[in-house]
């Protein structure tokens, strides 16, 4: 089969291919009862896959490693970008979960910015991320120091420290609910629990993720610790460096990429904090804000699906999460860059 041929039959798969694609998304959207639309779409994109495969170009290699990508970058399409965008368009409207009837702009942010609890959980979220990045990192590089030491058993310990982040938040949310209403009021006769007290919930809260997340943390700075090349730190003994020397002016700078990828993943599972709010606490206890009562331990990530599944307002709900993801961005890329300066110049 001569180029030219060949060419115009990828042409003619190509063109087919799509054509059988609209084709089969227009009876769907148009809810038809016709069995072969399904078949109609899979063998309009294997058309079209196979038209671009067999396409004769300069550019073929090229082709073929887009061809190979296509299903991750056709499912982060389908999952992602299609429905942040939806997203968006919703927050826009007033969506009922189902159908919008009016374009409603701006008004869904500015009653979200009105309203005291998103408010409110807004900053706890900041105040819950801050100390909880603070403590899993403090934690978890303690713990690694520990288990890539002489000590004995330290296998054993990086097991132990790792099995938490195994258990689903759910239960362990539940678990420790447990923990905080029987066990500690138990140990101390009269007391309340820290879950009773506005002022204390958040910080049980803290305890829990703490206690879960240090040990898949520490894992990864246990990986950064072991890269560290022996010469340099035999070096630095010859030299007559002790261990707080060795620590922070060989160890720390030489894996700042790893702090780098601590802080990110801490700063992301942080933010999104949900499973563990929603089974130690639910938001509860409730506190007066402004003469207003409110959830002391909700969450960003517990409001919003608080708003959208509880509350049925699905357009309100779309909004503080667009909102969620602009911040979360920000701020997540905002801390890659400054780390990866830091690298730079440690």
């Amino acid at each position: 089969m001569n180029i030219k041929l060949k060419k115009v039959l990828s042409i003619a798969a190509i063109v087919l291919g799509i054509v059988a694609v609209i084709i089969a998304l227009i009876m769907d959207f148009s809810r038809s009862e016709n069995p072969m639309r399904g078949a109609l779409l899979i063998i309009g994109m294997v058309m079209v896959l196979a038209g671009f495969y067999f396409m004769p170009s300069k550019n073929h290699k090229k082709i073929i490693n887009v061809l190979f990508l296509f299903p991750l970058l056709f499912a982060f399409t389908v999952t992602v970008l299609i429905p942040f965008v939806c997203g968006v368009f919703y927050s826009l409207t007033d969506w009922n979960g189902i159908k919008f009837q009016n374009f409603v702009g701006l008004q869904n942010y500015i009653t979200m910015f009105k309203s005291n609890d998103y408010m409110y959980s807004v900053i706890i979220t900041f105040i819950f991320s801050l100390i909880n990045i603070v403590l899993v990192n403090v934690i978890a590089f303690s713990l690694a120091l520990l288990c890539t030491s002489k000590v004995k058993g330290k296998n054993y310990y990086r097991a132990a420290f790792f099995v938490p982040n195994l258990i689903g938040g759910i239960v362990l949310g539940y678990v420790w609910q447990f923990v905080f209403n029987k066990v500690f009021t138990a140990l101390v006769p009269g007391s309340l629990s820290m879950l009773t007290d506005p002022n204390l919930a958040l910080l049980a809260i803290v305890i829990v993720s703490s206690w879960q997340y240090s040990g898949y943390i520490m894992m990864i700075y246990v990986t950064g610790l072991q890269g560290v090349p022996k010469d340099v730190l035999e070096a630095s003994a010859v030299d007559g460096a002790d261990k707080l020397t060795t620590l922070f002016r060989i160890k720390m700078p030489l894996i700042a990429n790893t702090f780098t990828i601590c802080l990110f993943l801490t700063l992301i599972n942080s933010f999104k904090q949900f499973d563990l709010n929603l089974a130690i606490t639910n938001g509860a206890p409730s506190r007066i804000l402004n003469g207003v009562s409110i959830y002391s331990t909700e969450l960003l990530a517990l409001n919003i699906y608080k708003t959208a599944i509880t509350k049925n307002q699905y357009a309100l709900g779309q909004t503080k999460a667009v909102v969620f993801f602009i911040i979360l961005a920000a701020i997540s890329l905002t801390q890659v860059a400054i780390s990866k300066k830091r690298e730079v110049e440690m």
